[in-house]
């Protein structure tokens, strides 16, 4: 059930499908919006992704920080205040109690969409990818938040994978020793984001949203540690980036990052950038590819889980 407090807002459409009618509802992340894609194309596509929620008839509910309380489900007035981007800060889950206090207003990550969208009683959320182990964690110690965070937090994450300029198999080794499960979504090993196959295998995969409703009703039944389940979903295979083409831009990105000493949180920006230029804008396209099929599995999974 959700967890009230006067810091946390849900709109009227998802207080009603939450606490009423048990419709079924789909987090979704603000980040994209103010800082993952140019303006003006990023509120046009934080609209597709709540459109393609409500194809399935599901509701969305996009959250971010406005004014230091935290909205699950915008308005179009604050979906479009989030693509402005003016003065909106990027907020994972630790940022959330700072924000609060300043009255700060930031798009949430994916760890700051899955605490609040868990303690507002929504189950279900949709991402790109998620963060994970940075390359040569061993110099640098670099972990996303997000696996943490995972750890504790009861809440079906639909993605598609990890971004490949990360450490996918030190990433899906840490998701083990936190005890955060990992599905595969029609196949057998783990997404690279861009593209459909990391290389990296899958302990489990499922075929239909219903069998992933199965899984959270037995994670809930069997009680244990209130950890998530990933939902990894490779992006459509006519839609992935040439992999032969990522794997050459992608190894040019990490050499021009070593030889320019990009160093610390520079270093994800950097590569980021470098894979949209050197690939003519394909990995972005590859990039919403991903999102739009999450979102719709997500709608699917979440439409299952309320029945």
């Amino acid at each position: 059930m959700p967890q009230r407090t006067p810091w946390m807002v849900l709109s009227d459409e998802v207080q009603d499908a939450v606490e009423r009618h048990r419709r079924p509802v789909v987090a979704l992340e603000s980040t994209i919006i103010a800082h993952g894609l140019p303006r003006p194309r990023n509120l046009r596509v934080a609209e597709e992704l709540e459109g393609i929620v409500r194809a399935v008839g599901a509701v969305p509910a996009t959250i971010a920080v406005l004014d230091g309380r935290a909205h699950i489900g915008l308005d179009k007035a604050q979906l479009e205040r989030i693509a402005a981007g003016e003065g909106i800060r990027k907020l994972g889950h630790r940022d959330l109690a700072p924000a609060a206090a300043v009255g700060a207003s930031g798009a949430t990550t994916v760890s700051g969409t899955a605490f609040l969208a868990a303690r507002a009683g929504v189950r279900v959320f949709a991402t790109g990818g998620l963060g994970g182990v940075h390359r040569e964690w061993t110099t640098t110690q670099d972990e996303s938040a997000d696996l943490r965070l995972l750890a504790r937090t009861r809440v079906t994450v639909v993605c598609a994978g990890v971004k490949s300029i990360l450490d996918v198999p030190a990433t899906l080794q840490r998701l083990e020793t936190l005890g955060v499960g990992v599905l595969g979504y029609g196949t057998d090993h783990f997404p690279g984001f861009y593209i459909r196959d990391s290389g990296e295998p899958v302990d489990w995969t499922v075929h239909a949203p219903e069998d992933v409703a199965v899984a959270m009703h037995a994670q809930d039944a069997l009680g244990g540690p209130e950890s998530a389940l990933i939902v990894a979903n490779p992006v459509p295979e006519a839609e992935q980036l040439n992999p032969d083409l990522h794997d050459r831009v992608l190894a040019e990105a990490l050499t021009a990052c070593s030889r320019e000493g990009v160093t610390g949180q520079a270093v994800t920006p950097f590569l980021l950038d470098h894979l949209v230029r050197h690939t003519e804008g394909a990995s972005l396209e590859a990039n919403l590819a991903a999102v739009r099929g999450n979102v719709a599995l997500a709608a699917r999974i979440a439409t299952a889980w309320s029945a």
